[in-house]
């Protein structure tokens, strides 16, 4: 049995991380950036036209489409839950084993500050080695993944 202690036992990236289901990872400055093909289905999840889910669901920032957020902050589709949640975009998916916290280990506890779901007191070194290994499994999930429809870049298309 494991004592859960990070600097005797290995610890897996569920160990640092349940989500509570609050949101605050679905409020913020910056939105959700979402590519070609998580932009097709979404729109195709609520039934809208692409260009359409564009013009009324997202903002435009440095030339690609982030997801909208109303007025107190939140993400356009956070309505207590998430209203996409089949069909999120990866950067939810992946809350909270970003990149950015391979750049710099303290964005790990800045995000925490905000996520009542993650553990802090965690060694860096196994923080790293957890998102390090999440991040991987994304990655192999992603690369099984058949495409065999290519997309065109809806975001170069002038609104």
């Amino acid at each position: 049995m494991l004592s859960n202690d990070p600097l005797t036992d290995p610890l897996n990236p569920e160990d640092l991380f349940t989500c509570k289901e609050c949101g605050d990872c679905c409020k913020g400055y910056g939105g959700t950036f979402i590519t070609d093909r998580q932009l097709r289905t979404i729109a195709n999840y609520i039934g809208m036209d692409p260009l359409r889910f564009i013009q009324e669901k997202c903002q435009i920032s440095d030339g690609k489409p982030v997801l909208a957020q109303k007025e107190n902050g939140y993400c356009i589709f956070w309505d207590g839950l998430c209203t996409i949640y089949s069909v999120r975009p990866d950067m939810c998916r992946k809350w909270p084993f970003i990149e950015s916290v391979l750049h710099d280990v303290s964005n790990w506890h800045i995000m925490a500050g905000s996520c009542p779901g993650m553990r802090t007191d965690i060694p860096s070194r196994v923080i790293l080695d957890c998102v390090k290994k999440k991040l991987r499994e994304f990655e192999f999930s992603d690369s099984n993944k058949h495409h065999p429809i290519p997309i065109k870049p809806l975001s170069l298309v002038k609104l």
